[in-house]
């Protein structure tokens, strides 16, 4: 239908005065552009997109989605476990294939209850992060992978399938497992003269952060590859003050008070809300950096 004459008139003059509006948004626009996104939120995106999946094959998904914009798309290992049957997901990094293998992982799997975010979205995110950062910085000595274990909640299933499915025996396997809050690495180690406690040590204190190294830890998949006789190590990020008391309870005691992490994990409580973006960030940047130490000593 054509235009009256009147609005005819009108309606340049007005077309007009939108195109300049809409020069001047874009402008205001450009003048403040998006923030890009932290090692704190990236990190946290990943915490919140494994716990708002549905179950153990959403969480492995939203994994494979980012492998795979990063560069790394991820090789399945299928497994089976009783009449369960469990996938593990394993992708390279970074390195040469003559250099000795440095294998990074954490478990994605949760339980039934609450969302699995500290235990163990929060790990997985970790190892993640630190597989983007050597992808993007390859180590000078070490070829490194990332893996994300199914069925640790059953046993340490996934890690122990990757082992009798006679995979690549690592130089070293460091695992993540309950990285959500806290001052402190707590790092269980066999061997506290291994050169990797040393540079962690100094990380750690580089970074504003406490660490406790030993042998005592509760369980999770680097004891199926101490097991096996594998080097392994493992690091969580909690609260200095919560360590003595997680171990009473490990240990069969009862603690003067109920750590966080005993409330949370296992508990309608295991959701995002409750880990502390800013804090693993410093972890990440801390574990990165005794890990490139331990590396440059070749």
């Amino acid at each position: 239908m054509p235009f009256p004459v009147s609005v005819r008139h009108v309606r340049a003059p007005l077309a007009f005065a939108a195109l300049l509006l809409a020069g001047v948004a874009l402008a205001q626009d450009a003048s403040h552009p998006t923030s890009p996104a932290t090692p704190a939120t990236a990190w946290h995106a990943d915490v919140s997109g494994m716990a708002n999946a549905t179950d153990n094959a959403g969480r492995r998904a939203h994994l494979r989605e980012r492998l795979d914009a990063a560069g790394m798309p991820a090789q399945s290992q299928s497994f089976k476990h009783g009449e369960r049957v469990g996938e593990n997901l394993i992708a390279n990094v970074s390195g040469d294939a003559a250099q000795p293998l440095l294998l990074i992982g954490a478990h994605s799997d949760r339980v039934s209850e609450g969302r699995g975010a500290t235990d163990n979205a929060s790990g997985s995110a970790v190892a993640l992060a630190l597989a983007e950062r050597f992808r993007e910085k390859p180590l000078q000595h070490h070829r490194v992978q990332v893996a994300f274990w199914d069925l640790e909640e059953e046993g340490l299933r996934g890690a122990a399938a990757y082992i009798a499915d006679k995979r690549e025996k690592p130089a070293l396997y460091v695992n993540f497992d309950v990285f959500g809050w806290g001052d402190s690495l707590w790092m269980m180690t066999p061997d506290d003269s291994h050169p990797l406690v040393a540079s962690s040590r100094d990380a750690a204190q580089a970074h504003g952060l406490q660490i406790t190294a030993g042998k005592q830890y509760p369980p999770t998949d680097h004891l199926a590859f101490l097991k096996a006789e594998w080097p392994a190590v493992s690091y969580s990020l909690v609260g200095a003050d919560e360590i003595p008391s997680i171990l009473a309870v490990f240990e069969g005691r009862k603690p003067d008070s109920m750590p966080k992490v005993m409330r949370v994990i296992h508990s309608p409580e295991d959701t995002a809300d409750h880990v502390d973006a800013d804090a693993a960030a410093k972890g990440i940047d801390a574990v990165e950096a005794a890990i490139r130490a331990w590396d440059a000593r070749g």
